[in-house]
């Protein structure tokens, strides 16, 4: 991924933070074939590894699993909020006109190997520990245990566990950091009119 320095974040901590927050990521591997994508929930095990662990499930059926098995690189890549943004935001066209359009992004790609589990044991826990974590909020959450034992049993034979320890992680920012202070306000005021304040909040750091 290209990090121009104005853009690069190294700070393990918001890497996870943001992986955690996101939770949902694009899972690329390839074959003779060429480069296969699927999009999964997963969940990070800050305390593992050097950099962390990210764990997953697939279908089995998905013929990214055989691609998986084969032991080659994976890439994961977390995206978060987006926007254009309009020359028109800035001050600098009205004193020059020299400004040309841009796109603001928040991206976190990891880079490791990827171990499948067919353990029962470890595919139930990370179900349920993926489920926690997104009914947690709900005022009434549901749980695995909510379904019934047999329904669940046989829809965890149509899944495989996914791990992969990261052995490289890179975050990029790009949030008008290598704009003057009065281009960014010019881009946060923008963006307060469209009705996004929380993506101005984001420009003004």
């Amino acid at each position: 991924m290209y990090q121009p320095p104005h853009f690069r974040e190294d700070r393990l901590d918001r890497l996870h933070d943001f992986i955690a927050a996101r939770g949902f990521g694009l899972l690329i591997s390839s074959s003779a074939e060429g480069p296969v994508a699927d999009a999964l929930p997963f969940l990070i095990d800050r305390a593992a590894g050097d950099k962390g662990v990210l764990r997953a499930h697939l279908a089995r059926a998905n013929p990214q699993v055989d691609i998986l098995r084969a032991g080659g690189p994976a890439l994961v890549v977390f995206s978060g909020a987006d926007f254009y943004v309009t020359p028109s935001w800035y001050p600098t066209k009205q004193e020059t006109g020299r400004v040309v359009p841009t796109w603001n992004y928040t991206l976190v790609q990891v880079h490791g190997r990827a171990r499948l589990i067919e353990d029962a044991d470890w595919l139930a826990r990370q179900i349920a520990d993926l489920t926690a974590n997104h009914e947690r909020a709900r005022p009434d959450p549901w749980a695995v245990d909510d379904a019934p034992a047999d329904f669940i049993a046989m829809q965890m034979k149509g899944v495989v566990g996914l791990e992969i320890a990261i052995e490289r992680i890179d975050g990029k920012v790009k949030m008008s950091q290598n704009r003057t202070p009065a281009e960014r306000a010019g881009v946060a005021a923008g963006l307060r009119a469209d009705g996004r304040s929380d993506l101005a909040r984001e420009v003004e750091g």
